[in-house]
């Protein structure tokens, strides 16, 4: 990856236009300063259009035009969009929903992943399209697929039934290792044949919760199998060109930390919404996991629009400078390649609406223009590719797992896990504090501060991993609905979360009491804004740190030798009282073990506490402003329309609205304390 540039471009399709345009693309490309094109996505039907018929010409042409133009080529393998004559020819790959509805052909991706026809025939062209390019100077990179169960993230008809049987007899080897695992003594389920089970389509109740569990795992596995086939062909024709796929940031049906070791770098679709205020924190999340993915190692945007997308019930255009500051933002998080979709707006289809980086209205245009200062300003910065980011002195545990089951139904209360991660997430973001995300049962050594939020299901080797955070001098967090499932979803017994979790925390819990839609404390007016019937969460008054009203949970906490911070302000004669709600357990020499039974509105209070006690010094930014560093420099990103102060290091830096500052080496952050560089741990 590189070529020691840093990537910028977009999807090309000059499949969807006459060869006259071909040639104002290049020259466009070149003053816009475009390096590279992903091309061929979903040129399939273009490719092969009849069965085992090629036709390469007008890719072998546009291949040779890009590659006398000095333009590289990521090319896909043009699997994520079958062709009508395949669909024709084996109907029986076309997905199926939960309810039995066969999802027909007219869109993309209409394959089952399971299908043998579909993975014969993608087979097939990955083939030859590797042994038609593999040689050719454009080629820097290939692109598998696209995003991978974007649409079809599982498949219930017949062949992935049978697919679904052997990766249950591959994982539990017999049917009784089954039945013992999926707890099928309840309502009557055991089987005596894997032959009797069938993915969890639509039934009269809830369906098994491990049968569902282990359907998402197979699903995720079924789909990096389709990846996986591609790759094994490319590995063999072309061993030193690297490949990916595009992730999806946060995407809950597949599970991005069992596919990184397969890509060679990872790469990313990204599309925060311009009319969202939450928008550049949740983009700087995605960022921050891309990097994790692989420890560290830089990745690529591969898609972002230009200005508005087309997928939105209002599709809010970017304003001036905020595409830039994007940009910017994926650079200094570990981007080696900022990608757009598309190149060129696209005159029909389901996406014409979609911005593009030369719009309808072609270069005179505002969209244009600051497509072409991008570009000037990022090979200015070429010297940025390959370099590290900033250590990360917090890790927030990510487990696919827990986040699956825990929106499961049949549980004591609705989660959200995705926005309770983004509400831990966010604190430490607008303090300035780098963060990685990390596995539970991965490396934590490096990290002085780990967080453990709603984290469902556990292993016992996770369990004793995260355990020995304080042992060693870090500060662990861990919140509510953690540690009570084992990957089985069997529950633990004897007390949550477990006695490893018990003994490093100091607590246990004995009972949920989530807060009744209804309303906390004083009904639907009560402290902290509790709220009414309709779905919406309740709330309960807490005292002590973070005081106020925590949201979404409540339980009964039982103390060993963990010291309470701040307890629930439940009615009189409710429950055994006071009841903790976020406790801290500390030795002489040791780390601190924190758990907090609830979601607090001034979770702001426990990052800062935390961050205290591991030496870490982190003031808040000034609202709508992130700091990151990478390649020793301190990059401080102002989403504000308007200009502001950012103390940095007993001074202060003045960043103009929608703009960035670079400042080089020494790196600077919030409060003196440089991003990743970190005090003593208490």
């Amino acid at each position: 990856m590189g070529r020691g540039k840093l990537w910028y471009g977009g999807d090309y399709y000059p499949e969807q236009w006459p060869k006259a345009v071909w040639d104002e693309d290049i020259e466009l490309m070149r003053r816009a300063g475009v390096n590279t094109v992903t091309l061929g996505v979903f040129a399939w039907a273009m490719i092969e259009p009849a069965d085992g018929r090629f036709d390469f010409g007008w890719l072998d042409c546009v291949m040779d035009q890009l590659a006398s133009a000095a333009l590289d080529v990521d090319l896909a393998t043009g699997t994520a969009s079958p062709p009508p004559w395949l669909v024709q020819a084996h109907p029986e790959m076309l997905p199926v929903r939960a309810d039995g509805t066969v999802l027909g052909f007219g869109a993309r991706q209409c394959y089952a992943a399971s299908s043998s026809a579909y993975r014969r025939h993608a087979g097939r062209l990955v083939r030859a399209l590797a042994e038609r390019y593999k040689d050719h100077p454009a080629l820097v990179a290939w692109h598998v697929g696209n995003e991978f169960g974007c649409h079809v993230a599982r498949d219930y008809g017949e062949e992935s039934a049978q697919a679904f049987r052997m990766w249950l007899k591959h994982k539990y080897g017999n049917i009784e290792a089954l039945n013992q695992a999926w707890g099928t003594a309840f309502w009557s389920q055991r089987y005596t044949s894997f032959d009797q089970i069938s993915p969890p389509r639509v039934a009269p109740a809830g369906v098994n919760p491990t049968q569902r569990l282990d359907f998402d795992r197979f699903s995720s596995d079924a789909l990096k199998d389709c990846y996986l086939a591609e790759l094994a062909v490319l590995r063999e024709v072309t061993p030193n060109i690297p490949v990916t796929t595009n992730f999806m940031g946060f995407f809950k049906d597949v599970d991005y930390w069992s596919w990184a070791p397969h890509v060679d770098f990872v790469s990313d679709d990204c599309y925060p919404d311009p009319a969202d205020p939450a928008a550049p924190a949740a983009a700087a999340m995605a960022r921050d996991l891309m990097r994790s993915l692989r420890g560290g190692q830089p990745w690529v945007l591969m898609e972002q629009a230009a200005s508005a997308v087309n997928w939105r019930p209002r599709n809010a255009a970017k304003p001036d400078g905020l595409f830039r500051l994007y940009t910017y933002q994926a650079l200094a998080r570990g981007a080696d390649g900022i990608m757009q979709f598309q190149w060129r707006q696209s005159a029909s289809g389901s996406e014409k609406f979609h911005s593009a980086m030369l719009p309808h209205a072609g270069p005179n245009t505002r969209v244009f223009r600051q497509v072409e200062a991008v570009g000037a300003e990022l090979a200015e910065l070429a010297y940025l590719q390959g370099t590290p980011c900033a250590p990360a002195p917090v890790a927030i545990v990510l487990d696919w797992d827990s986040w699956r089951a825990l929106e499961q139904d049949s549980a004591p209360a609705e989660l959200d896990y995705l926005a309770t991660l983004r509400r831990w997430y966010t604190a430490f973001h607008e303090r300035g504090v780098a963060v990685d995300f990390v596995r539970s049962e991965g490396d934590l050594g490096a990290y002085p501060v780990v967080i453990v939020p709603v984290t469902l299901v556990l292993s016992g080797a996770a369990r004793a991993n995260l355990a020995g955070v304080p042992e060693r001098g870090g500060q662990l967090v861990v919140t509510y609905q953690t540690g009570i499932l084992d990957p089985d979803l069997r529950a633990v017994l004897g007390g949550y979360p477990g006695p490893e979790l018990r003994s490093a925390l100091g607590v246990w819990t004995e009972e949920f009491i989530p807060p009744a839609g209804s309303g906390g404390p004083g009904g639907a007016g009560g402290p902290g804004g509790a709220v009414g019937p309709g779905g919406a969460v309740g709330a309960v008054a807490i005292t002590g740190l973070a005081g106020g009203a925590g949201r979404d949970w409540a339980e009964i906490v039982q103390l060993d030798d963990a010291v309470p911070l701040a307890q629930f302000a439940f009615p009189p004669g409710d429950w055994p009282g006071p009841l903790p709600a976020i406790t801290r357990r500390s030795r002489p020499g040791r780390g601190g073990g924190w758990y907090v039974a609830t979601m607090p509105d001034r979770l702001d209070q426990v990052a800062d506490a935390v961050l205290t006690a591991a030496g870490i010094t982190a003031p808040p930014l000034p609202a709508g402003v992130e700091v990151a560093s990478r390649g020793g420099h301190t990059f401080v990103l102002n989403f504000n329309r308007d200009s502001c102060a950012v103390p940095l290091d007993g001074g202060s830096v003045a960043v103009a609205g929608r703009d960035v500052v670079i400042i080089p080496e020494p790196p600077r952050a919030p409060g003196g304390t440089p991003p990743g560089r970190v005090g003593p741990v208490a």
